[in-house]
């Protein structure tokens, strides 16, 4: 019954994620943004193990489960426990209204769709036509961190778009080799430690998290 539906099931998941990108370019809350991120990261860990169910690779599903401890649960306690430090609530300052954003947002859909169709052809994978939303995932996430200004929610688009890279890799590929998702976990793990040094002496520095204050170190 599940390998008859599970084409359905991945598709639903998919549209999920896209959703779910969609909200936290238009979410001015930040509390809000590490839960939307937490919501996403969830419907990638379902979208593993149901494809490692279906495919019957194990992989998929150590691969789900690292998500889970690192999206899931340990990058968004760790992004709480920042923004209640930090005592940090809302992101005003975008370079786009909510309007527009949205406007380029279907437009990045489009233009991702379009570029993904050739190369969804060619997979013989059970969600290979998942490329076009992962790729929608990629550029909304990028757009998210050019538009703007505060630390934390760069941080949490680049974590997006990374999810949108695996679940590109896990939807189309089938999942990447194992030695490559624990490099990348680590590689995410040791980013967002980083970052969180990072954003403490900004805050420090500038009594604030908006990097544009960044350009004043030119000055010295």
């Amino acid at each position: 019954m599940m390998l008859k539906f599970a084409p359905q099931l991945i598709n639903l998941f998919a549209t999920l994620i896209l959703l779910l990108s969609f909200a936290m370019i238009s979410q001015r809350r930040i509390v809000s943004l590490v839960n939307l991120f937490m919501m996403q990261g969830g419907a990638l860990v379902a979208t593993s193990f149901l494809l490692a169910y279906v495919t019957n690779q194990p992989d998929l599903y150590v691969s789900g489960t690292l998500t889970l401890v690192l999206k899931v649960v340990f990058i968004p306690w760790m992004l709480h426990r920042m923004i209640r430090k930090l005592n940090v609530r809302w992101d005003v300052e975008t370079l786009l209204n909510v309007p527009t954003t949205m406007l380029v947002g279907i437009a990045l859909v489009i233009f991702s769709f379009s570029l993904a169709l050739p190369v969804s052809r060619l997979s013989d994978s059970i969600a290979g036509g998942s490329l076009g939303i992962a790729l929608a995932c990629v550029f909304l996430s990028l757009m998210m961190m050019i538009t703007r200004s505060k630390a934390i929610p760069q941080v949490i688009g680049f974590l997006s778009m990374e999810n949108g890279l695996i679940f590109a890799a896990t939807t189309v590929t089938n999942g990447m080799p194992m030695i490559v998702e624990f490099g990348i976990a680590l590689d995410v793990l040791v980013g967002v430690l980083i970052l969180g040094v990072f954003m403490f002496q900004i805050r420090e520095k500038f009594d604030s998290l908006d990097i544009s204050n960044l350009e004043t170190l030119k000055e010295d």
